[in-house]
This record gives structure tokens, C-alpha cells and sequence, in this order.
């Protein structure tokens, strides 16, 4: 938590020594016409609203950590990561001409980080990882073949967890069950994951941000869920 505030002071001291974001001046003879931002956040960041910063900063930094650690595993690399995006985004902010939303904008730069960083820590691997092979795309079957019968259909199907209490499905232990199972994913299916269920960007967003088809992405996530429900299922029997 000491590393988290350190992090949000740092980047929100970084954006109060911004110089005031100029003025926009039409080009066109008579009144201005100054129409609705497209996202309230990026005009509040260009207004030099600290406070809109900061709760930026809340909002995106669990999603963020989770996507740097899908890439490097190591919570301190991760926060750097993080940090730097900021940093970064802080730098470029007058570059960036809103044709994307704000936060694809922000991810994306924090994907273009996190791999550069795992690039680096990658140069040297423990001589195991030579031997393992890249499982990302999952060539698998998605769920076990045991499940289905000779018709195809299920003989054993997915439990809806109607008997289970409220309580139990939303309980701090349910929740890091899942965050573990997301963790233990490959890496492809993880940040699928994370950027479609925990980030919440649509299928085409993350199409754009990965530079994946659609049909990529969505294999990625469908095998990605179903390993996460059955840890669920094995969890929540």
C-alpha cells in the first residue's frame, strides 16, 4: 500500500508541474463553436484537474497492475511498469489527439511498457524455460472430452452455482480464487482476460490493442474462461 500512494503522489506531483494545456483557436471567421468533449477525462486532464487525475489514476491501477503482472509475475516490476506509463502519458498527453478513448490510449501504452520489460528480463532464462513449450494459444480442448457423451451433447454440464449462497460466490476467498486462476493462465489467454473481464474493453478494443484477429481474440478468451470456471467449479463444489 506504502508503494501504491508513493506511486499515485509521484504521478499526480508529475502532472501539477504541467504547463497550463493552451487554448484552441478556430480558424474559422466569426464565433467559436465549441462542441461536447468526447471524454470528460481527457478534458479534465487537459483543464489541469488534479483531482480528476488522482481518481484516474484509483480507477485504472487494479486492472493496470494485473495486465503488468501478466507479463512479468513480479509485483515490484509491475508497480515500475505502472509508474512509468503514467510518466509517459504525462509526457505525450499533448500528443495525443483523441481518436481513441482515453483509456485504450493509456493501455496501450502500458502493453507497449510491459512488453519492453519483459523483453529485457527475458534475455537471461533459467536454463528450465528452455525446455517448455509456448501453450498460449491453448491447442487443447477447451473443456474435457469426458464431459460430453457419444451425441455431443453434455453428460456432465456446467454446474450453475444456483445451490451456492450469495454470500460464498462474492466472498473475499471466491474472488482470490479467481484472481489466481487468471494468474495461472497462459500468458495470451491472460491479458485477453484481464483487458475483456477485468478492464472492460469490448472484443474490438483489444483486437486494436493486441493486433489480433477477431477470431484470435475470441479464442483466447472462451478458453481463457473456461479454465478459470473450472477452478471455480472445483472450488465451489
Amino acid at each position: 500500500m506504502a508503494a501504491e500512494k508513493h506511486e499515485l503522489t509521484m504521478s499526480v506531483f508529475q502532472f501539477s508541474s504541467l504547463p497550463p494545456w493552451p487554448e484552441g483557436r478556430s480558424s474559422y471567421p466569426g464565433p467559436q463553436v465549441v462542441g461536447q468533449p468526447v471524454d470528460p477525462d481527457l478534458d479534465a486532464l487537459k483543464s489541469g484537474d488534479e483531482a480528476a487525475f488522482e481518481a484516474l489514476i484509483g480507477r485504472y491501477h487494479g486492472p493496470m497492475m494485473r495486465l503488468a503482472m501478466s507479463y512479468l509475475r513480479d509485483r515490484g516490476a509491475a508497480e515500475d511498469v505502472v509508474q512509468e506509463t503514467w510518466l509517459t502519458c504525462l509526457r505525450t498527453l499533448n500528443k495525443f489527439e483523441g481518436r481513441s478513448a482515453l483509456k485504450t490510449w493509456v493501455f496501450g501504452i502500458l502493453l507497449n511498457v510491459a512488453r519492453s520489460r519483459h523483453r529485457k528480463e527475458s534475455r537471461i532464462l533459467p536454463f528450465a524455460s528452455l525446455f517448455r513449450r509456448d501453450t498460449g494459444e491453448g491447442r487443447g480442448p477447451t473443456v474435457d472430452q469426458r464431459r460430453f457423451g457419444s451425441d455431443g451433447l453434455w453428460s456432465a454440464p456446467p454446474d450453475s452455482w444456483s445451490n451456492v449462497p450469495e454470500s460464498k460466490l462474492l466472498g473475499r476467498e471466491t474472488i482470490d480464487q479467481v484472481k489466481a486462476a487468471i494468474e495461472a493462465l497462459p500468458a495470451k489467454q491472460r491479458e485477453v482476460v484481464i483487458l475483456r473481464d477485468v478492464a472492460g474493453f469490448d472484443s474490438d478494443e483489444v483486437c486494436g490493442l493486441l493486433s489480433i484477429s477477431a477470431a484470435n481474440q475470441r479464442v483466447r478468451l472462451h478458453r481463457g474462461r473456461a479454465s478459470v470456471r473450472k477452478v471455480l467449479e472445483e472450488y465451489l463444489k
